[in-house]
């Protein structure tokens, strides 16, 4: 079964870009082939012109969340972090850092056990953030968030690509990514169905994802 068939597009630097798709367009194969989870049968996927194993210092390139689920429940969120900066040759100083940037300061030394779903998805942006990324690739950040965690993402994203940064967010729920990303990529069937500005679109985000996804 092919999950990508000839898919090219490009994801540009200094905007929120919005990887869109179906149950089953391959979004998920697509993000693990970029993330070097997954090897391609043809073709390359690559982050500033070079394969995830292929860069110096991966983590330093790019951070992702693809799941919230890597946390030991008896771990504090400091701790969990600290290990992970540890293990990726980070600064100590990073693990306040990122926690701050997240609002987990507050929380850092409760046990993730007691963490509610939109707690770890913090915690994920986190550990995602300790190597102060170029390129940022989430997946449904938004889940389990309450409508202030929502918008409190909304910003940290627009923030991070006012840096400068590449934002890959991939979700389903539409009306949240048009409030968000200036750039789309579309996926139908594995191939890709639009790719361009938010504004390129011929009416609403849904109409227009609807239509692309329906062919």
């Amino acid at each position: 079964m092919t999950a990508v068939d000839g898919l090219t597009f490009d994801v540009p630097a200094g905007r929120v870009t919005g990887f869109l798709g179906p149950n089953g367009a391959g979004k998920s194969t697509t993000l693990r082939m970029v993330l070097g989870l997954v090897r391609p049968s043809a073709g390359e996927a690559l982050v500033n012109g070079s394969r995830y194993r292929d860069l110096p210092r991966p983590r330093t390139t790019v951070g992702a969340v693809l799941e919230t689920t890597g946390f030991h429940p008896g771990r504090t969120a400091r701790n969990h972090l600290r290990i992970v900066a540890r293990s990726a040759a980070f600064a100590e100083h990073r693990v306040d850092d990122v926690l701050e940037r997240v609002g987990l300061t507050a929380a850092a030394d409760r046990r993730v056990r007691g963490y509610s779903l939109g707690m770890r998805q913090r915690l994920g942006l986190a550990a995602a953030l300790l190597g102060d990324p170029e390129v940022l690739v989430l997946d449904e950040p938004a889940n389990g968030l309450d409508p202030a965690g929502t918008a409190w993402l909304r910003g940290l994203l627009r923030g991070l690509a006012a840096e400068g940064r590449t934002v890959v967010y991939s979700s389903h729920v539409l009306a949240e990514v048009a409030q968000t990303v200036e750039h789309l990529v579309v996926l139908h069937e594995g191939r890709l169905a639009y790719e361009g500005p938010l504004s390129g679109l011929d009416g609403s985000l849904e109409a227009a994802f609807l239509r692309l996804t329906s062919i």
